[in-house]
Protein backbone atom coordinates (compact mmCIF):
# COMPACT_ATOMS: atom_id res chain seq x y z
CA UNK A 1 0.00 0.00 0.00
CA UNK A 2 1.37 3.01 -1.10
CA UNK A 3 2.19 5.75 1.93
CA UNK A 4 -0.24 8.97 1.15
CA UNK A 5 1.08 12.38 2.64
CA UNK A 6 -1.65 14.65 2.85
CA UNK A 7 -0.76 18.12 4.23
CA UNK A 8 -3.94 20.31 5.36
CA UNK A 9 -3.67 24.00 6.78
CA UNK A 10 -7.04 24.72 8.57
CA UNK A 11 -8.00 28.66 9.21
CA UNK A 12 -11.03 28.76 11.55
CA UNK A 13 -13.55 31.86 10.20
CA UNK A 14 -13.18 35.30 12.07
CA UNK A 15 -16.22 36.22 13.88
CA UNK A 16 -17.93 38.19 11.87
CA UNK A 17 -16.75 37.51 8.60
CA UNK A 18 -18.74 35.24 6.22
CA UNK A 19 -16.80 32.98 3.77
CA UNK A 20 -18.09 31.56 0.42
CA UNK A 21 -16.36 29.21 -1.81
CA UNK A 22 -17.74 29.12 -5.59
CA UNK A 23 -15.33 26.57 -7.36
CA UNK A 24 -11.33 28.30 -7.08
CA UNK A 25 -12.89 31.74 -6.24
CA UNK A 26 -12.91 32.85 -2.82
CA UNK A 27 -15.02 35.42 -1.46
CA UNK A 28 -15.45 36.88 2.09
CA UNK A 29 -17.71 39.49 3.27
CA UNK A 30 -17.81 41.44 6.79
CA UNK A 31 -18.80 44.77 8.12
CA UNK A 32 -15.41 46.76 6.28
CA UNK A 33 -16.45 45.21 2.89
CA UNK A 34 -15.94 42.20 0.48
CA UNK A 35 -12.73 40.70 -0.72
CA UNK A 36 -12.92 38.10 -3.33
CA UNK A 37 -9.90 36.57 -4.52
CA UNK A 38 -9.13 34.05 -7.19
CA UNK A 39 -6.81 30.44 -5.97
CA UNK A 40 -5.94 28.24 -8.73
CA UNK A 41 -3.18 25.44 -8.83
CA UNK A 42 -3.72 21.77 -9.51
CA UNK A 43 -2.56 19.84 -6.33
CA UNK A 44 -3.93 22.05 -4.04
CA UNK A 45 -7.41 22.27 -2.88
CA UNK A 46 -9.56 24.46 -0.60
CA UNK A 47 -13.01 22.90 1.34
CA UNK A 48 -15.29 24.76 4.01
CA UNK A 49 -16.69 22.80 6.60
CA UNK A 50 -18.26 24.21 9.73
CA UNK A 51 -16.70 27.34 10.27
CA UNK A 52 -13.31 26.53 9.06
CA UNK A 53 -11.40 26.52 5.77
CA UNK A 54 -9.32 24.23 5.05
CA UNK A 55 -6.78 24.28 2.66
CA UNK A 56 -4.30 20.86 1.78
CA UNK A 57 -2.58 19.15 -0.75
CA UNK A 58 -1.37 15.86 -1.13
CA UNK A 59 2.35 14.35 -1.82
CA UNK A 60 3.35 18.01 -1.90
CA UNK A 61 6.88 19.41 -3.40
CA UNK A 62 8.50 22.01 -1.40
CA UNK A 63 7.04 25.01 -3.81
CA UNK A 64 3.43 23.35 -2.97
CA UNK A 65 4.52 23.43 0.59
CA UNK A 66 5.24 27.23 0.50
CA UNK A 67 2.14 28.12 -1.47
CA UNK A 68 0.14 26.64 1.08
CA UNK A 69 1.14 28.71 3.48
CA UNK A 70 0.86 31.77 1.40
CA UNK A 71 -2.80 30.73 0.67
CA UNK A 72 -2.89 30.63 3.85
CA UNK A 73 -1.71 33.78 4.55
CA UNK A 74 -3.79 35.21 2.05
CA UNK A 75 -6.97 34.08 3.60
CA UNK A 76 -6.52 35.02 6.84
CA UNK A 77 -5.19 38.64 5.60
CA UNK A 78 -8.94 38.66 3.70
CA UNK A 79 -10.75 37.23 7.41
CA UNK A 80 -8.63 40.11 8.92
CA UNK A 81 -9.44 43.31 6.23
CA UNK A 82 -13.87 42.67 6.26
CA UNK A 83 -13.59 42.73 10.15
CA UNK A 84 -11.45 45.01 10.83
CA UNK A 85 -9.57 46.71 7.60
CA UNK A 86 -6.00 47.26 7.18
CA UNK A 87 -4.40 51.10 7.45
CA UNK A 88 -1.26 52.85 6.22
CA UNK A 89 -0.83 56.28 7.33
CA UNK A 90 1.46 58.52 5.10
CA UNK A 91 2.97 61.69 5.62
CA UNK A 92 3.72 64.48 3.44
CA UNK A 93 6.81 66.24 4.00
CA UNK A 94 8.50 69.09 1.75
CA UNK A 95 10.90 71.89 2.58
CA UNK A 96 11.40 73.94 -0.39
CA UNK A 97 7.87 74.16 -2.12
CA UNK A 98 4.79 73.97 0.17
CA UNK A 99 3.12 70.71 -1.27
CA UNK A 100 -0.76 70.29 -1.97
CA UNK A 101 -2.49 66.58 -2.09
CA UNK A 102 -6.12 65.74 -3.04
CA UNK A 103 -8.09 63.72 -3.67
CA UNK A 104 -10.52 63.26 -6.80
CA UNK A 105 -12.53 60.81 -7.87
CA UNK A 106 -10.45 57.27 -8.22
CA UNK A 107 -6.95 59.70 -8.24
CA UNK A 108 -4.60 61.32 -6.00
CA UNK A 109 -3.09 64.42 -7.43
CA UNK A 110 -0.25 66.33 -6.11
CA UNK A 111 0.46 69.51 -6.55
CA UNK A 112 3.16 72.14 -6.45
CA UNK A 113 5.82 69.37 -5.86
CA UNK A 114 9.73 70.61 -6.30
CA UNK A 115 7.79 73.54 -7.81
CA UNK A 116 6.07 71.61 -10.92
CA UNK A 117 4.16 74.03 -13.22
CA UNK A 118 1.69 70.61 -13.76
CA UNK A 119 0.25 68.23 -11.00
CA UNK A 120 1.45 64.66 -10.42
CA UNK A 121 -1.16 61.92 -10.34
CA UNK A 122 -1.86 58.45 -9.81
CA UNK A 123 -4.62 56.26 -9.34
CA UNK A 124 -6.47 54.86 -6.13
CA UNK A 125 -6.60 51.06 -6.38
CA UNK A 126 -9.81 49.00 -5.66
CA UNK A 127 -11.97 49.84 -2.39
CA UNK A 128 -9.18 51.94 -0.70
CA UNK A 129 -10.27 55.24 0.79
CA UNK A 130 -7.78 57.95 0.96
CA UNK A 131 -8.02 60.80 3.19
CA UNK A 132 -6.03 64.00 3.37
CA UNK A 133 -6.16 65.28 7.09
CA UNK A 134 -2.99 68.13 7.27
CA UNK A 135 0.02 66.90 6.82
CA UNK A 136 -1.34 63.22 7.35
CA UNK A 137 -2.70 60.60 4.25
CA UNK A 138 -4.32 58.09 6.04
CA UNK A 139 -5.45 55.29 3.34
CA UNK A 140 -7.83 52.47 4.36
CA UNK A 141 -9.40 49.52 3.20
CA UNK A 142 -10.36 45.77 3.30
CA UNK A 143 -7.38 44.70 1.17
CA UNK A 144 -4.11 44.81 2.06
CA UNK A 145 -2.96 44.37 -1.16
CA UNK A 146 -4.69 47.08 -2.68
CA UNK A 147 -4.25 49.37 0.29
CA UNK A 148 -0.69 48.40 -0.07
CA UNK A 149 -0.33 49.02 -3.76
CA UNK A 150 -1.69 52.40 -3.63
CA UNK A 151 0.48 53.51 -1.05
CA UNK A 152 3.42 52.54 -2.74
CA UNK A 153 1.91 54.57 -6.12
CA UNK A 154 1.83 57.64 -4.23
CA UNK A 155 5.04 57.32 -2.84
CA UNK A 156 6.43 56.33 -6.69
CA UNK A 157 4.52 59.65 -8.08
CA UNK A 158 6.84 62.00 -5.67
CA UNK A 159 9.94 60.24 -6.83
CA UNK A 160 12.77 63.08 -7.34
CA UNK A 161 14.54 62.52 -10.49
CA UNK A 162 17.01 65.18 -11.36
CA UNK A 163 17.84 66.52 -8.18
CA UNK A 164 20.37 65.22 -5.38
CA UNK A 165 17.71 62.88 -3.11
CA UNK A 166 20.06 63.65 -0.44
CA UNK A 167 18.77 67.58 -0.58
CA UNK A 168 15.65 67.16 -1.83
CA UNK A 169 14.15 64.69 0.46
CA UNK A 170 10.33 66.04 -0.39
CA UNK A 171 7.69 63.53 -0.85
CA UNK A 172 5.15 61.31 0.43
CA UNK A 173 6.24 58.55 2.74
CA UNK A 174 4.94 55.79 4.22
CA UNK A 175 5.28 56.55 8.39
CA UNK A 176 2.72 53.73 9.47
CA UNK A 177 1.13 50.08 8.18
CA UNK A 178 -0.63 47.06 9.68
CA UNK A 179 1.96 44.39 11.24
Amino acid sequence: MPKTNEVKRVVPFVQGSKVKLDGRRLEVSGKKGVVKREFSHPKLKMTIAGNELTVSTMNPSRKELALLGTWEAHVKNMMRGVTEGFMYKMKIVYAHFPMKAIVKGKEFVIENFLGEKFPRSTDIIGDTKVQVKAEIVELTGPNVEEVGQTAANIERACRIRGFDPRVFQDGIYIIEKPS
